[in-house]
């Protein structure tokens, strides 16, 4: 069977990538690399994430070219995660152990600085969980393959293009109730296309210089010692942004890629044999 077609094969399936969670699958569970009794990491993939984008270090020799820009790719799934699964300077409040993914990851420092207003229960229940003062990570996947958007990782490939350059552009966000916030509305997708490409309506520009890596996919099924077999280049905004939380919720309750709620997060990849050095 092919990549595509066990991907698909799999109802369970989605990209964590930032983009959906790669959720226990065939998929997962034939190509994560168990490392061998004795061994302390996983060897022979390319750079793991998420990572601490201040730090340029890194050893992994695995190398491959890097994604075209995103704006000449076609996006093909947008999902986001439970507290920011990279680390940065603006982003760095360790939110604990947690337990399969949820609980745990980097909340944004401007997150402890709300107003009351600002952290006003919203009217109902948002994205099966979400309320204000949350720290989310949003990832916008996209591809070399002339797909159009849905939900998961198959919409990424076809069986015309099984493995394609996967590029994911990373934006972390605060949830305020606040109607001047940012709206995810404009952040989405709405069957907007830009020079033949499907694309996001806009993305972040103002929140620092994107971290360009080597990278893979993401999500708590991975660890130090069982990687991640996909290359992935990775665009990572340094600096936190306010979204409403109330635009977020209106888009769980309807988008093209089915996404209804944040996914858990994998533990953040900190030994240097397994990280791609930032050029």
């Amino acid at each position: 069977m092919s990549l595509f077609k066990q991907i698909k094969a799999s109802t369970s399936v989605c990209l964590i990538l930032t983009a959906a969670v790669i959720s226990p699958s065939a998929f997962a569970e034939h190509h994560a690399n168990k490392a061998s009794s004795g061994s302390a990491v996983c060897e022979g993939f390319a750079g793991q994430t998420p990572r601490d984008i201040d730090s340029k270090a890194g050893t992994n020799p695995v190398k491959f070219s890097l994604a075209p820009a995103s704006s000449n790719m076609n996006l093909c799934n947008i999902h986001f995660h439970a507290n920011a699964e990279h680390k940065a300077k603006d982003f760095a409040i360790y939110a604990g152990d947690g337990k399969d993914g949820y609980g745990s990851g980097y909340q944004c420092g401007i997150s402890k600085t709300l107003s009351a207003a600002e952290l006003a229960a919203p009217d109902g229940e948002i994205c099966k969980g979400l309320k204000p003062g949350d720290t989310i990570e949003v990832h916008w996947v996209h591809t070399s393959c002339d797909v159009a958007p849905g939900p998961g990782l198959g919409s990424c490939l076809s069986d015309a293009c099984a493995n394609p350059d996967l590029r994911v552009e990373t934006q972390v966000f605060t949830l305020v109730n606040d109607a001047d916030a940012l709206d995810f509305n404009d952040l989405s997708y709405d069957g907007n296309q830009a020079n033949g490409f499907h694309q996001a309506k806009s993305i972040p520009s103002n929140t620092g210089l994107p971290v360009e890596f080597m990278g893979s996919t993401t999500g708590p099924k991975y660890t130090e010692q069982a990687c991640s077999p996909l290359q992935v280049t990775w665009s990572v905004r340094p600096q936190c942004a306010k979204l409403d939380i109330n635009t977020i919720g209106k888009w769980c309750k309807s988008n093209v890629f089915e996404e209804d709620h944040a996914h858990g997060v994998r533990k953040l990849v900190t030994d240097e044999r397994l990280l791609a050095p930032i050029q």
